[in-house]
């Protein structure tokens, strides 16, 4: 490769970073051709963008965008490297995991590390973690639903005040 080929390959790089704020580093070393491929087809499907890179050129990207907001992702630069970028942070996390369920997979692709909105999950212990991140969607529509509840609580009280009101009114006529 010279030295235009990897500029291009920085280029490209640089542009997926830019444009996703979710990453994950996976070692895809001990997967055979047709696993990698298999893998490459279920990332198409959940529209998560799988990359293979050198990881030289991986690094010289992130250096080149902001070297301080992706240090935490340097130390897991090593061996045969898969990027896989997703708008869903849990997506690629739940793909992994559903990938490894089967028997030949077993434990493969190894998860080096993962760039979630700004915060580094370092290690493949992190899966189980990341698996259960909830999306900005699911977190709004949670707030939204803490916020609504007092509210209703004060009207089925209002309304119940008034049931109540009925009901007192009755038992003091009936006792006239």
């Amino acid at each position: 490769m010279n030295k235009q080929d990897k500029n291009q390959v920085i280029e490209v790089l640089k542009e997926k970073f830019s444009q996703y704020n979710n990453f994950y580093i996976t070692n895809t070393e001990s997967l055979s051709v047709e696993q990698i491929s298999k893998l490459r087809g279920i990332c198409f499907d959940k529209k998560v963008e799988m990359k293979v890179a050198k990881n030289t050129l991986i690094r010289k990207a992130l250096e080149q965008l902001d070297e301080s907001r992706f240090k935490g992702t340097f130390d897991s630069l090593h061996g045969v490297t898969a990027l896989m970028f997703s708008e869903n942070a849990k997506e690629p996390a739940l793909i992994l995991s559903s990938f490894r369920k089967e028997p030949k997979n077993k434990e493969k692709p190894v998860l080096k590390a993962a760039f979630i909105d700004g915060d580094v999950f370092v290690g493949d212990n992190q899966l189980a973690a990341l698996k259960d991140l909830k999306s900005k969607q699911d977190l709004i529509g949670e707030i939204i639903g803490l916020l609504q509840s007092p509210a209703k609580n004060v009207i089925s009280a209002l309304n119940a005040g008034n049931k109540l009101a009925g009901l007192i009114k009755a038992l003091e006529e009936r006792a006239n």
